[in-house]
């Protein structure tokens, strides 16, 4: 059954190529929606796909890696599903930065 999982990942997860490996790791679990960072550090995610799919997603995000490193996984999923037709970074503007 499907599901949208939405998670925020705190630790050292902006800049170090955190919202890539989200990507790269969603798109080959077959999952859509999308991963960004938020202003206080943390990094934000849906993703929308099989309950396993999204547990397979889970797992990986809490491992963290040599460039990153996670301290935290806030996790809900629920039933909302959103429609995404793949997964995809945000990125905020220049001016959302300073």
């Amino acid at each position: 059954m499907k599901k949208r999982a939405v998670c925020i990942i705190s630790g050292r997860v902006q800049g170090v190529f955190f919202r890539a490996f989200t990507k790269a790791t969603a798109e080959k679990l077959g999952l859509c929606g999308f991963v960004e960072n938020l202003n206080n550090g943390t990094v934000y995610v849906e993703a929308e796909g099989e309950e396993d799919k999204l547990g397979a997603l889970r797992v990986q995000l809490e491992k963290g890696s040599h460039f990153f490193r996670v301290e935290r996984v806030d996790w809900n999923a629920n039933d909302n599903l959103r429609g995404y037709s793949n997964f995809m970074i945000k990125y905020k503007g220049f001016w959302d930065r300073i």
